[in-house]
């Protein structure tokens, strides 16, 4: 049934075995392969073992007509049974960041503390300019046979028109796999069309999560605003809201070495 969970692909950095478990949640288009470093750099000062996870319809995890926050949360939750977790720290990104924070609400008992990075538990960025990706993604067309990097480049150049920033189409261009000879974009573009609102919202809780949370946002940002304040207090009343300098959306890509910091002061010592 298209409500129950898919196995999702994942990787892990050995860590502390006295420190709980760190869970790292990918953004929209992204994949685990975003937060290698980020999981690289935590284990080799001090975390314990940190999860990288590909999201349901991104990366090497299964595709499926449904994308809504509870079932990512369920796809999460079946992921930490079957490795025997009980307990863990979740850190999300943009849409990895809502996961999160759905898990937390959903199932407090699982997770120690969150990390939300530049995002809130509010309606964000206009689902138009995303739907204008999503279509221009879908037009591109490359013949057959071409090596990787003159395939890249053709694609590049086909959505420069509406994608206008060099590095968020580099970054939508981590999408694109051969496959038997044929060049296709590994994420369902599909689904995410079909679920943009429920990407861009946030579901409805009553029940707030009590355990300690960060909400990590890039100053330059507009992702984390001073009117999502209230609805954070009121979901999570231990929250700490925080700004890394400099940063933009992809805080842990702009200010690396200020965002691990910032992470490693907010976890528990062991």
């Amino acid at each position: 049934s298209p409500r129950s969970s898919v196995p999702l692909s994942h990787g892990e950095e050995r860590g502390r075995a006295d420190r709980a478990p760190l869970v790292l949640l990918h953004g929209l288009f992204g994949s685990r392969a975003n937060l290698h470093a980020v999981a690289k750099a935590l284990v080799r000062r001090g975390s314990g073992t940190v999860l990288t996870l590909d999201a349901r319809n991104h990366g090497s995890s299964p595709h499926s007509p449904l994308m809504t926050y509870e079932v990512m949360s369920l796809d999460v939750q079946h992921l930490l049974t079957r490795l025997g977790i009980t307990k863990c720290i979740l850190l999300g990104h943009s849409m990895g960041g809502k996961t999160a924070m759905t898990l937390a609400l959903q199932r407090p008992d699982l997770v120690e503390c969150l990390i939300s990075v530049d995002i809130g538990p509010t309606s964000t960025a206009p689902i138009s300019e995303f739907s204008a990706y999503i279509s221009a993604m879908k037009s591109v067309k490359i013949p057959d046979g071409l090596p990787r990097s003159a395939a890249r480049q053709l694609a590049d150049h086909q959505l420069r028109s509406v994608v206008q920033h060099p590095q968020l189409r580099q970054f939508l261009l981590t999408n694109l796999v051969e496959v038997e000879g044929h060049y296709v974009w590994r994420v369902n573009l599909d689904a995410i069309s079909q679920h943009l609102v429920d990407i861009m919202n946030f579901p409805v809780f009553h029940k707030p999560y009590p355990g300690p949370a960060l909400f990590l946002g890039g100053s330059d940002s507009p992702y984390i605003r001073s009117q999502d304040y209230p609805e954070i207090q009121r979901l999570f009343p231990k929250a700490d809201v925080q700004y890394i300098a400099g940063a933009g959306h992809i805080v842990h890509q702009d200010k690396f070495g200020e965002f691990i910091t910032a992470v490693l002061n907010f976890l528990p010592p062991p």
